[in-house]
């Protein structure tokens, strides 16, 4: 997946919860559900609004890091859902 397909593919809350299943990372997963549940998202605008923030101010050296583990992989938006899950929960980015 591509992150045009990754962004268009999160329509939904069973979608997005499909997507971050694929991630295999259950810490990750209920990291993003606690503050979905904090903060009155649901998880599709959440995990959307995640990717759409990373793909608009990670750093080039971020992005450098993400397109190298994306080249690497069948489904580079596995890879890339993962940093921008991850990069947006980092303490001073904002969520909302």
């Amino acid at each position: 997946m591509l992150l045009g397909d990754v962004i268009a593919h999160l329509d939904d809350d069973s979608t997005a919860l499909q997507m971050l299943m694929s991630l295999d990372d259950l810490a990750l997963i209920a990291r993003v559900r606690g503050v979905c549940e904090r903060d009155g998202y649901a998880l599709g605008e959440f995990v959307r609004a995640a990717v759409q923030r990373y793909a608009a101010a990670a750093s080039d050296d971020e992005w450098v890091t993400v397109l190298g583990q994306m080249g690497r992989t069948q489904a580079p938006g596995i890879p890339l859902l993962r940093r921008a899950l991850l990069w947006v929960l980092e303490p001073g980015h904002v969520h909302g």
